[in-house]
Order: C-alpha cells, then structure tokens, then sequence
C-alpha cells in the first residue's frame, strides 16, 4: 500500500481528531500574543514568521502530538515550507508521527454579501497544488463563513466550496470542505439546516471516486450532519471549535455522532511560551487526550 493509501485509510478508520496549526497572514500576530509572545518581539514578517514556526514546532514534537490519538495536521503555506528536525513539515509529520499532512490553500475572505464571506480567488492554487503534492501533501482545507441565515449567501458559499474542491481533486489532493457557520450567526440553526441541504446536493453530484471530506461548525441540533457522515463520497467529518473554548467545544462534540474534531485554538488553549517543558509536554497531553474522548463519542 503506497502512502497516500495508508493515509487515506487512517483518515477514514481510525479514531482521532485533526490538529489545526494553520493561523496565517493576519491572524498569526494574535497566535504568538495568545502564546505569550508580543508584537514587539519581531519587527518583521519573516521575523513573525521564523517565530510562529517555533511555536509550532514545539507543538508537534511534543510526546503527545503523535498518530495515535491525532489523524491528520493543517497546515500553513509557510509551514509546509519550512523544517522540523531536519526533515520538511510534511514529511516529519508523517515519517516521525504517523500524522497525516493537510494544507490551508484559501487565500483569505472576499467582503461580506448576503450574509456570507466567499473565499478570495485563488489564481495561483494549481501550482499551489503542484507543489504541495511535491512535498507529499495529502490533502488541503479551505474555508469561507456563513453570518446570516441568507439561502442565497448561502447557495453560493457551497457552490464555491464544491468547485474549488473538484479542482483539488482532480490535482489528486482530497480537500477538507469548510463553510463554517459564526457561532453569533442571528439564526445559527436555520443557517445549518440551509448548509446541510446545500451539502448533501453538492455531494449527491459528486463522481464514486471523488472523496471529500468536511468541516462544520458544531451544530445546534444534534447528528445534523449524520447523512453527510455517512456519505459515499465523505472521507471524514470534522468539526471546528469556532471560538468555543476547549471545555464546551468538546461538550458539545460530545453530541455529535461519528464527527471528530478539527480544533485550533481550542488545542493550544493555555499554552505558553514561558512554560517550561515539563508543564508544556503535560498540558499539551490534557489538551490532545480531552480533544480524543469527544472525538470518540
């Protein structure tokens, strides 16, 4: 069995979740603050960036962050681009922790209309594509989000997801799916239940062998997502944290049958960089074991 087919395979059986390491652009400076490490400590981007791959780093080779209980990390551009231990990311990912590499490939949100935020255009995504299939890429995540329950918002969203995803599949990449829904959505419920819809067509459209997998915000109602979960051309299900903290992302991913988590900040909660690391490595293990059990349920 090649690679990709031991890392489709664990994708698809094992239990576990999906770590989210792939803050970028704007958000890494609020990353590193949440790390304990302040603006003033770089003066600029590459500087920000050396910085952030240090954090990470010491995330991932963390005794915790292993196959075991983690499927699959996602990662950032820069990331994918840089080393851990002398290997590149994606490759020490999976060689030293059985952990299947996943790359963020959206460039970013357009401005709101009807009620959502589509993904920027992505020009340059089949060279993009190329060469993290280069670096041994196994999949890729994209996300736009949902702010008002806005069927037509909505509808193009989805449309948009499910287009760009054919591309992606096509490059022999097996891309994570996310309109996310904003937890402050006026009317989160009736959003999801639009976006269910929206999804099972999209998916009902899709050829035997092009496989997808999705990730959604924790819902309102309970296994809304269980005919998506089951899907034929569904690899996985995973669920964001969307500003939940860790104790009631896992509560309510409790709830959710057959759907793992996807969690960013939600995982690195309480991590400093001033800890040492004895008290990093035991939070880190918390973190990673709390996340797993919800995972399960």
């Amino acid at each position: 069995m090649n690679t990709f087919d031991q890392q489709k395979r664990k994708m698809r059986t094992q239990d576990g979740f999906i770590a989210a390491l792939d803050q970028s652009g704007g958000s890494t400076p609020k990353a590193l603050n949440l790390y304990g490490i302040g603006n003033d400590a770089w003066s600029n981007e590459e500087q920000m960036y050396v910085l952030v791959h240090q954090m990470r780093t010491r995330i991932i080779t963390t005794p915790a962050f292993n196959g075991d209980r983690i499927l699959a990390a996602i990662l950032f551009e820069n990331t994918m681009d840089r080393e851990i231990l002398g290997q590149p990311t994606a490759d020490y990912l999976w060689n030293a922790k059985r952990i299947v590499p996943i790359l963020k490939v959206d460039k970013g949100l357009a401005e709101e209309k009807d009620g959502v935020q589509l993904m920027k255009p992505m020009p340059a995504l089949d060279a993009l594509l190329a060469r993290a299939r280069a670096k041994h890429i196994f999949g890729t995540k994209m996300r736009s989000v949902i702010k008002q329950a806005n069927a037509a918002g909505i509808d193009a969203i989805v449309r948009q997801q499910f287009e760009v995803g054919r591309q992606i599949v096509a490059a022999g990449l097996v891309p994570i799916i996310e309109p996310e829904v904003d937890i402050k959505c006026p009317d989160k419920a009736g959003a999801e239940k639009l976006l269910e819809a929206g999804i099972r067509a999209q998916l009902d459209s899709l050829k035997p062998d092009q496989m997808v997998m999705l990730k959604l915000t924790l819902p309102e109602q309970e296994n809304l997502y269980a005919g998506c979960i089951a899907h034929r051309n569904v690899l996985r299900v995973v669920a964001l944290s969307g500003g939940y903290s860790r104790t009631e992302a896992n509560r309510r991913l409790a709830r959710q049958r057959g759907m793992v988590a996807s969690f960013s900040r939600a995982l690195v909660e309480g991590l400093t960089a001033q800890m040492s690391d004895a008290a990093f490595d035991a939070a880190m293990d918390e973190a990673v074991q709390s996340i797993f059990e919800a995972s399960r349920s």
